[in-house]
């Protein structure tokens, strides 16, 4: 029994190779630290349903008229601190354009990509030379993206933190029952009601040996 449990675990035990790479990996693109593990099967369910669930998100908030990928953006001023970002971020590289606009909007230099992950202007914020006078301001994106704004950054937010487990998930391995185990002990808790009946048997056997005879008409 020893060397069917030996080879049980054996089977289970999953090449992490390098965790803390793995980790890096699946933050830069979720399912890559798994493809470099070489749990591919895993590795597209992550990419799959992750990227899907925040690309559902930023389509939800964009639109023609404000432009697009606008729930995920990075802001830190005064009266616009766009905490949602911290875990959208979680989703990796696809959220790292955020941080470049948000860069050159606070050097007053244009954005790019047409206002993409760009945070908006602060209202009542337009100067005359301002190098995104263009550019939305938050009241304006919910105004021409009602309810659609917050749903949006709700998806973007649940990607980002799906990802957090599917990086704990490449740096630490999965998580298995042990049936083996339970079995084992199962085993041995027969066995050990065996011994005591047998015990509880022998003594039985003493008792009549030492008996008396029965010497009744």
């Amino acid at each position: 029994m020893a060397k069917t449990l030996e080879q049980i675990d054996t089977e289970e035990k999953v090449q992490l190779k390098d965790p803390e790479l793995a980790a890096f990996l699946a933050w830069l693109i979720p399912g890559l630290g798994h493809w470099y593990q070489g749990r591919t099967a895993k590795g597209w369910l992550f990419f799959i349903c992750i990227m899907g669930t925040f690309l559902y998100g930023l389509y939800l908030g964009s639109s023609q008229q404000v432009g697009w990928g606008r729930v995920v953006y990075f802001s830190w001023r005064d009266g616009d601190k766009r905490l949602p970002y911290l875990c959208q971020v979680g989703v990796g590289l696809i959220a790292l354009p955020a941080l470049v606009q948000a860069n050159r909007m606070y050097a007053n230099k244009p954005v790019w990509w047409g206002g993409f992950m760009a945070p908006p202007r602060l209202d009542g914020g337009g100067r005359a030379d301002d190098a995104n006078c263009d550019q939305p301001t938050a009241h304006r994106l919910h105004r021409e993206l009602p309810r659609l704004f917050e749903l949006g950054t709700v998806y973007t937010m649940i990607g980002g933190l799906l990802n957090i487990l599917a990086i704990y998930d490449a740096w630490g391995g999965p998580v298995f029952s042990e049936p083996a185990k339970k079995d084992e002990e199962e085993e041995q808790e027969e066995e050990e009601e065996g011994e005591d009946g047998d015990q509880d048997q022998a003594e039985y056997k003493d008792k009549q040996k030492n008996a008396p005879p029965d010497v009744s008409p």
